[in-house]
């Protein structure tokens, strides 16, 4: 065998060697760490249920026939009434025409805008289109495309700008007429291969129909019951062919879900309870409780309503949701660091001493244990929810001194006691 294959032989079994030796140690350490700690941390507990149900509103379903469609709003867009919120095309043919009409009118407005600005810039024109390039340059490189279609307008302006500068105005002016009359020829065309839908009112634009626009509405959520919910969860539900987009036309909107009776119990018609989502959209809000049905073979339906995150909504329908009665913050500790000790003080009028029980931990200040009472919130399973235990009347130095999140406490078997020294 070489030399050399042995001497890293040797030292690869060194470098394990010293691996499992500092593991070793450490571990060691551990068992024998007759007072280890833990930091407090501010924790919240919630007195939550776990709800399935839908979402209600008032959607009007919008329909057309074409080949090709295309939506004008994005999903949850406020639009105005009169608005037209698809594009309807017989064939690839009238898109084609769409986009080159849309592509000259912007030509068009660039070259008027050109000559308008004709004699006014002065030698900035060059500078203009510098500006222009650098920017656009600038965003692509950057990988930031949210103003690209301005910044690219802007550069064909400042170009048509220089050209007319150092051109001739009567080429410029005869090009803008030329574009004008393929304008006006497409148009007429396009007249005859492509329709619109508007909407008669405003409302929250939604690109999704899934059936139930005319099945959960807010005029008959009065007198639902549990049961009509299981039989809704297998019924089989379809759009209309034509359907293409909807119109929420209420910004009240609606979350309805069977609870328990004990649960249903706990809500009071015309209060709030919090919703959070966590599926299809992370958000919570307060919603209003609108109505609790009456039982049904141990269940209640339950109405909620809000008129927040209406646009955030709106591609919701089905949805599990947690429902928060309660919330409690304090402080999470292991409970086996929570002790309870027998404490004697001296009462002042009396000059008697008593003896009382004090629940606390210890906390480790410095290289001493120090006691510091706290009362239990709530049993969390290993670990209790608490908070500092304070004398009505406190002063400074025992509000100075009260436990609070961020302290180390000390989680030991072992006896200890106020001030006793814990050795590194």
């Amino acid at each position: 065998m070489k030399q050399g294959t042995i001497l890293n032989r040797i030292v690869m079994l060194l470098f394990l060697l010293a691996i499992l030796l500092y593991f070793g140690g450490a571990a060691w350490r551990s068992f024998r760490d007759p007072y280890p700690t833990v930091q407090a941390y501010a924790y919240a507990v919630d007195d939550a249920v776990e709800a399935t149900g839908y979402l209600v509103r008032q959607e009007t379903v919008l329909s057309g026939t074409g080949g090709i469609v295309r939506l004008i709003p994005s999903e949850g867009e406020k639009v105005a009434a009169g608005s037209t919120v698809a594009v309807l095309y017989a064939d690839e043919a009238s898109v084609e025409r769409s986009n080159r009409l849309e592509a000259l009118a912007q030509e068009a407005q660039q070259m008027s805008a050109a000559i308008a600005a004709a004699g006014s810039q002065g030698d900035q024109s060059n500078q203009n289109v510098i500006d222009a390039m650098v920017e656009l340059r600038s965003s692509v490189e950057a990988g930031d495309f949210t103003h690209l279609e301005n910044e690219t307008l802007s550069f064909k302006s400042a170009v048509f700008q220089q050209a007319l500068r150092y051109g001739n105005a009567d080429d410029l002016t005869a090009a803008l007429d030329s574009t004008r009359r393929e304008i006006d020829v497409l148009r007429a065309q396009a007249a005859q291969d492509m329709g619109r839908i508007t909407v008669g009112q405003s409302g929250i634009f939604s690109g999704q129909v899934d059936g139930y626009e005319d099945i959960l509405t807010p005029a008959a959520l009065e007198g639902l019951s549990p049961s009509y919910l299981d039989r809704l969860e297998g019924q089989s539900v379809h759009t209309g062919a034509d359907a293409l987009c909807k119109l929420i036309t209420d910004t009240t909107w609606y979350f309805i879900c069977p609870l328990s009776e004990t649960d249903a119990s706990r809500l009071l018609e015309g209060g709030t309870v919090t919703a959070r989502f966590s599926r299809d959209w992370s958000g919570e809000l307060d919603m209003t409780v609108e109505q609790v049905g009456e039982p049904e073979n141990g269940q209640c339906l339950v109405v909620l309503s809000s008129s927040r995150n209406l646009a955030e909504t709106s591609l919701l329908r089905k949805q599990t949701v947690e429902l928060v009665f309660d919330s409690v913050t304090g402080i999470r500790v292991p409970k086996k660091a929570v002790r309870t000790e027998l404490q004697t003080t001296t009462d002042p009028e009396t000059e008697e001493e008593v003896t009382t029980s004090v629940t606390g931990v210890y906390v480790l200040t410095g290289a001493q244990a120090e006691f510091k009472p706290v009362e239990i919130l709530v049993d969390d399973g290993d670990y209790y929810l608490v908070q500092a235990s304070l004398p009505q009347v406190a002063s400074d130095n025992q509000i100075k001194r009260a436990f609070r999140a961020g302290d180390q406490v000390i989680i030991s078997v072992d006896e200890l006691y106020d001030g006793k020294v814990i050795s590194g």
